[in-house]
């Protein structure tokens, strides 16, 4: 008797850049919210593993793509800048916490604090810099598609 195949899951496809970003941050908000509730250290280690994967890769993206787009098309010397310093001291915690075994407060402490800093700078992102991409001549959606494009190299490569 022959079982039915399943069908292959749905490739993810590029999306509008803050679409985009936007998924990105509600992916580690949770992840960070999923960290607070766990005691297990083999579960915390894990958990910290895929945030410090996700956040390197989305804060290269915005580095990359984004951030040089929308400083160019706004001539924005503000909330780039910012949003860069935001990002390193992002970098620094996950220097602190990844590839680190769980123990003690200062580690949970160090997430903690990653994910405050994390929640701040999407805030800033989604109310400040997304509607002023929206409202400029971005073409957001040829954007996203390069976005999607080194997004998948780069997860390749992790």
């Amino acid at each position: 008797m022959a079982t039915a195949k399943k069908p292959a899951p749905k490739a993810a496809k590029p999306q509008e850049a803050t679409a985009m970003l936007r998924a990105d941050h509600k992916l580690v908000s949770g992840l960070f919210d999923e960290f607070e509730q766990t005691r297990s250290a083999t579960k915390k280690k894990a958990i910290v593993e895929k945030i410090c994967k996700e956040l390197t890769i989305h804060t290269q993206l915005e580095e990359e793509i984004f951030y040089p787009a929308f400083q160019a098309a706004l001539k924005d010397h503000e909330l780039v800048p910012e949003a860069n310093v935001e990002h390193q001291c992002v970098k620094d915690l996950i220097a602190q916490v990844q590839g680190v075994e769980p123990g003690g407060d200062e580690y949970d402490a160090r997430v903690k604090v990653m994910g405050e800093f994390v929640k701040h700078h999407v805030k800033e992102e989604q109310n400040e810099m997304f509607p002023k991409a929206k409202n400029s001549k971005l073409d957001l959606m040829a954007l996203g598609e390069q976005m999607f494009a080194r997004k998948q190299a780069l997860m390749a490569q992790a």
